[in-house]
């Protein structure tokens, strides 16, 4: 009997990703129904698709995207990962706090005032400098900017809330120089490795210009393993930097890129089909 998965995106027509899943779904024998988020949204419609689905992916992070996920998930539908996952995994703050709890390295972090005024008092107590600047909620290095001194931080955070209608927190955090390494995993299974290297301070997303492989090693596959267990994500990429050898985890994301070396993405989203029918 034939499988139907259905899909979140967020594009006005069809990319690579999105063919390359219909090419694996057309070998495994499995129906897609997408659920694209850049088209008019009607929650009948949606409804009704989702009925149709034993499991919705979300292969996208934009909100509007979580948006439909909730709605869907409130038919009783599953999606993954869930929607629930973002509220601790993809803000950056929540995400260091959960990590200090459980012993996970990560880069010295504290969270902003939204007081102007007060922050510069806060930098100097930080006494972390070159310090990185992140909105807590943000992808592919959009929202993160870095300060030399309390001057250009308070120049840097107000560019990064001009960004957005409302004063978003901003976490600051220890300017670790480093390659940024990514750890793919899908469903209990660590799937890909990718050093992502950059000529800039920025090494992670579209700031990389150049990527490689490396070997885990048992400590970090036991960091790995607690992030897993911490955020419940099933499908994610760890991002990771190097501090005198010793591995410190960045931040974590769900729907990461299978984009890294081409001739790997028909085998990541094949085990992603394959962990969706497991676990439905």
């Amino acid at each position: 009997m034939k499988k139907t998965i259905g899909v979140i995106i967020n594009s006005s027509r069809f990319g690579k990703e999105e063919k390359i899943f219909i090419k694996v779904a057309k070998k495994k024998k499995i129906e897609l129904i997408f659920f694209n988020a850049a088209e008019k949204i009607n929650y009948k419609d949606l409804i009704a698709k989702a009925k149709k689905c034993e499991v919705i992916y979300d292969d996208t992070s934009e909100d509007i995207a979580l948006e439909i996920a909730k709605t869907i998930e409130s038919s009783g539908k599953k999606v993954v990962d869930a929607s629930k996952i973002y509220y601790y995994s993809e803000d950056k703050w929540m995400f260091y706090v959960k990590c200090k709890k459980s012993k996970i390295p990560v880069p010295e972090t504290i969270l902003l005032s939204d007081n102007l005024k007060s922050i510069p008092q806060e930098l100097k107590e930080f006494k972390q400098w070159p310090v990185v600047l992140k909105k807590i909620n943000g992808s592919r290095g959009d929202s993160v900017e870095l300060a030399k001194n309390t001057n250009e931080a308070e120049i840097k955070i107000k560019k990064l809330w001009q960004k957005g209608n409302e004063r978003s927190p901003i976490i600051a955090q220890e300017f670790i120089k480093s390659d940024s390494y990514r750890v793919t995993f899908i469903g209990n299974k660590i799937v890909q490795t990718a050093i992502k290297r950059s000529n800039g301070w920025k090494a992670t997303g579209c700031y990389s210009e150049r990527f490689g492989k490396f070997k885990i090693d048992p400590k970090l596959k036991e960091i790995i393993k607690k992030l897993i267990k911490i955020t419940g994500i099933k499908v994610g990429g760890v991002d990771l930097l190097k501090k005198k050898d010793k591995w410190i985890v960045l931040e974590i994301n769900s729907e990461p890129s299978f984009d890294f070396f081409n001739c790997e993405n028909e085998k990541l989203v094949n085990d992603v089909f394959n962990n969706l029918l497991k676990k439905r």
